[in-house]
């Protein structure tokens, strides 16, 4: 009797484990855990330049020296993203700091959320511009900007749009002092602080290659006066159309835009401007004003054992002050880019018209300029950087 128990509990624990070998045969397999994805990269340049203007740097022919080394990082893990820039300029120009750096996360293929230290989504992108010195809306905060806040990009091919909300600029000092100059892209600084910031832009594409591209950009945000504890308010719009596919050499940007900042200065002062600042150092620029930017490219594949491709292309940029008494400026950059393997070498004469970074007039040349003694002056520049 108990062996007739006996065998027939070993033969259910039998068929209990033959059972359990089947089952674990038809499960799926599991899947392999997700390893962390780190790229690192990096850049390192020089720059030699120039000034019409500069009586003792033409006496010595130019001068040519540093100008930046860069650390990128992009990481991945369980489907959260991470892209890092670090950049390092000599203290003249602002020191170290970060270009940008943000979160993401992709819904799908796509739509993907971006938060943190990221690209403002308003006119042409990445750069309304080919050239290394930027159009002349980059200087006035309107050209590669990045800002702390969170992104939206829904691009279904034809249709991209994009929303976001921004806290603040490139706040890097929390405390109710002067936003610091030392930053990669223009804000405006001095008195007042950027803040609480809506940006919605549309793109719409065209062609069967899809390289006409037409778009709207608006934003609104405030702008808190640290003397009078109150906000004030700005805005801006742009229309732009660019032109470019990998099945023609040729790339074609047209920019139009107004903008507007209206702070809350003491009662009583009668300014038709705002500081802004990056690379270490402030000027003044008008309250309000119009700007048309207009670029033309041309792609050459060279394909020898030196030299891979270049790029000749002119940039012109016009800025309509709408302060009454403010004299205009401009900009215009003819160059060409040179790839050489690793090295991308920009070789630009940059003209300037009230332009700070292009002329003798630093602080005013964006607000009331030079009036009576304004003149075109000419940089000549060229940046060698290599790429890693």
């Amino acid at each position: 009797m108990r062996k007739a128990l006996l065998y027939r509990i070993l033969w259910i624990l039998l068929l209990l484990f033959q059972i359990g070998q089947v089952s674990l045969a038809q499960s799926p397999e599991e899947k392999p855990k997700e390893k962390p994805y780190l790229k690192l990269g990096g850049a390192v340049r020089f720059n030699y330049n120039l000034s019409t203007w500069k009586q003792d740097q033409l006496e010595r022919g130019g001068d040519f020296g540093f100008d930046m080394f860069r650390i990128n990082a992009e990481a991945e893990y369980r489907g959260i993203k991470l892209n890092a820039e670090f950049r390092h300029y000599s203290q003249a120009f602002g020191g170290s700091f970060l270009k940008q750096a943000w979160f993401q996360y992709d819904f799908d293929e796509g739509s993907q959320l971006q938060v943190g230290l990221n690209q403002v989504p308003f006119g042409i992108q990445q750069y309304n511009s080919n050239n290394w010195f930027f159009n002349i809306t980059y200087y006035v905060g309107f050209e590669d900007d990045h800002d702390m806040g969170v992104k939206y990009i829904r691009d279904s091919g034809r249709w991209q749009w994009q929303a976001a909300y921004y806290k603040s600029a490139e706040e890097f000092v929390f405390a109710l002092t002067d936003p610091s100059p030392n930053r990669y892209s223009y804000d405006v600084t001095g008195r007042n602080k950027e803040n609480n910031q809506l940006d919605l832009k549309i793109l719409r594409r065209l062609g069967d290659s899809l390289a006409h591209e037409l778009g709207v950009s608006l934003q609104g945000g405030l702008l808190y006066n640290l003397d009078t504890e109150r906000n004030g308010t700005r805005y801006a719009g742009a229309v732009h159309y660019e032109y470019k596919t990998d099945h023609s050499p040729w790339n074609i940007k047209l920019q139009a835009m107004l903008y507007r900042f209206n702070p809350k200065y003491v009662s009583g002062a009668e300014i038709d401007f705002v500081e802004m600042g990056a690379y270490g150092a402030n000027y003044n620029v008008a309250n309000s004003g119009e700007i048309y930017t207009a670029g033309v490219a041309y792609h050459i594949p060279l394909q020898t054992r030196l030299v891979q491709s270049v790029d000749i292309y002119n940039n012109y940029g016009f800025y309509r002050k709408s302060v009454s008494g403010y004299e205009n400026a401009q900009m215009n950059v003819l160059g060409a880019l040179t790839t050489a393997g690793p090295m991308y070498i920009y070789t630009d004469a940059a003209f300037g018209y009230n332009h700070p970074w292009l002329g003798p007039e630093w602080t005013n040349a964006f607000a009331n300029g030079t009036p009576g003694d304004a003149k075109w002056h000419m940089r000549f520049n060229i940046n060698m950087g290599y790429y890693f």
